[in-house]
């Protein structure tokens, strides 16, 4: 296989000359066009799709035709209320048919969205807008006093506007207002430019402060590409259920923008419910359900009521991502839904939720795999302390570069620099390892390594030791500080129904398992495991607990 003037092996994908993995899959072509946005790009793909959006919770349906017409009067609606090309946009919302409208609208004038979560609290959203300074908010009436302390223009996702006093600056006309206005024919729009910035996403924050990813034009598209590529859209319409939060980058880029550039249809649910969403798969005749790990633990728990209640028939493919799924978890869904493929993937907001995946059920069966790695992607193992590249079965930081990484953190100069180097390199903060065929493997997180007397403890490791434990049905592992020793591992367990297991009982677990400097010597008992969105350990919430009493 070759890239160019260089010899790349076909099986691992690796290029001895310069280090470098190079993707198996094959490469997605981009446009070349510098003046694109992303939402002519996907409003101009052609598909023989008919409905777009349906909200789960209404039955409401959305054409193709309604949806982009909604957008030219949104946008027209935004650009006569003065916003321009670069303003920023703040998205406060659960899942809704309304999200995708108001992102497509916002970036098709060049503007800027920004999306929060729903959960957070008033003075975490305040550092966002302090942070991000849009312009004005799209939020719903229950959620609009969580922006009361500002002065946002806000308008009202949904009919009603805002009441008086309910939060916020002036008053705008509602989103379905909005939608009702005749579209302006003889609007001048600002070009926009692929390199130009559409989305400002902000990174869970797992390890440290939320920082702002800003997404050009060019990332989403190329993401579009990948998304469309990866499930075979082309091939015909496909129904997909969208329970992942549309603020993350999961749900942002492949519901607010990917799935709809194929004539693929969106139904909506705004939060989670497992009867809510297996309803919709038979209501909707659904062939596609992204989700996170603990979902699909889930399903598997309770296969058996549910397949009884509910009809599955439709059902293709999960998708899950977040975190790797272990052999235990892939096999127990496979044998309670034999007719689902399992497909993984891996990404990071950082890379607009592109990175690797596994694409076949084949590739599932690579157990604990990410996947192999996106097309146009590149990777580069790096040994943290020497900085030297690594070859295949050497684990070290991932590195990648590709058309979806980031531009950079919102105006945080010297995270973007600590982050991505001046060759598009992106280091992930992840310690991997790519096997001899090309399937990478998440081993932990860098930053999240316990380092006792010296010797890195990976947290990943022992929580799956724990969770092979038969009366522990979850785990978390932390560094916990120690004058001594610098630090040792502490656990957080979640007990199974039933379970009196005591601390001494999982110390001793995993002391006969690891080696003396792993084990665990402390641990404490609660009733779940804090966890973000994408189905990540919120560690930094586990660890400020565990040292709030010291």
């Amino acid at each position: 296989m070759a890239h160019g003037s260089i010899s790349v092996d076909p099986r691992s994908g690796f290029c001895k000359s310069n280090s470098t993995f190079y993707s198996k899959r094959k490469p997605i072509p981009l446009p070349s066009d510098e003046f694109l946005d992303i939402t002519t790009f996907i409003s101009s793909r052609p598909h023989s799709g008919t409905i777009a959006l349906i909200d789960a919770s209404t039955g409401r349906h959305v054409t193709f035709s309604d949806l982009w017409r909604a957008v030219d009067s949104v946008s027209t609606s935004l650009s006569l209320l003065g916003i321009r090309k670069g303003d920023v946009i703040l998205l406060l919302s659960p899942n809704s048919i309304y999200f995708p409208i108001v992102c497509l609208s916002v970036m098709s004038l060049g503007a800027v969205v920004t999306t929060t979560n729903p959960l957070n609290t008033t003075s975490e959203i305040a550092k966002q807008i302090a942070d991000s300074k849009p312009v004005l908010a799209f939020t719903t009436a229950q959620l609009a006093p969580k922006l009361s302390d500002s002065s946002l223009p806000i308008s009202i996702l949904g009919t009603e506007s805002l009441k008086l006093g309910g939060g916020g600056g002036r008053v705008l006309p509602c989103i379905e207002e909005m939608m009702r206005a005749e579209p302006s024919r003889g609007r001048v729009r600002e070009r926009v430019r692929q390199d130009d910035t559409a989305s400002l996403l902000y990174s869970s924050g797992t390890t440290g402060m939320s920082k702002g990813v800003a997404s050009s034009h060019r990332n989403l598209i190329a993401m579009v590409q990948t998304v469309m590529g990866r499930f075979r859209l082309d091939d015909g319409e496909q129904t997909f259920i969208c329970t992942v939060p549309m603020f993350h980058v999961y749900g942002m880029a492949a519901f607010a923008t990917g799935l709809l550039a194929s004539g693929s249809t969106v139904v909506v649910l705004s939060r989670f419910e497992m009867d809510e969403m297996m309803a919709a798969i038979g209501q909707y005749r659904a062939t596609y359900l992204p989700l996170v790990p603990p979902i699909l633990v889930a399903m598997t728990n309770h296969a058996d009521r549910l397949r009884e209640r509910y009809d599955l028939g439709t059902l293709q493919s999960v998708l899950s991502g977040g975190a790797p799924l272990s052999k235990e978890v892939i096999e127990g869904f496979r044998e309670k839904y034999p007719g689902v493929t399992i497909l993984q993937g891996y990404g990071l907001t950082e890379t607009t939720g592109i990175g690797a995946s596994t694409d076949t059920s084949e590739e599932s069966l690579r157990y604990g795999t990410a996947g192999m790695l996106s097309p146009n992607m590149e990777a580069k193992i790096v040994d943290p302390e020497s900085g030297k590249a690594l070859p295949v079965n050497r684990t070290g930081e991932l590195w990648l570069r590709g058309p979806s990484v980031m531009k950079g953190y919102f105006s945080n100069p010297e995270a973007t620099t600590s982050t991505l180097d001046s060759k598009g390199w992106l280091r992930t903060g992840d310690l991997c390892y790519f096997d001899e065929d090309g399937f990478i493997f998440v081993v932990d997180r860098l930053k999240e390594l316990i380092k006792y007397k010296g010797y890195q403890v990976a947290p990943a490791e022992l929580e799956a030791l724990l969770l092979t434990h038969s009366e522990i049905a979850d785990a978390a592992v932390i560094p916990f500080p120690d004058k001594e020793v610098g630090q040792y591992p502490m656990a957080y367990v979640v007990r199974k129904a039933g379970s009196n297991i005591s601390e001494t009982q999982v110390m001793d677990y995993i002391a006969r398992q690891v080696a003396p400097y792993k084990r665990i010597r402390r641990v404490a008992f609660v009733a779940a495991i804090p966890k973000n969105p994408s189905g990540k350990i919120l560690r930094k919430d586990l660890i400020k607990l565990a040292t709030s009493k010291l």
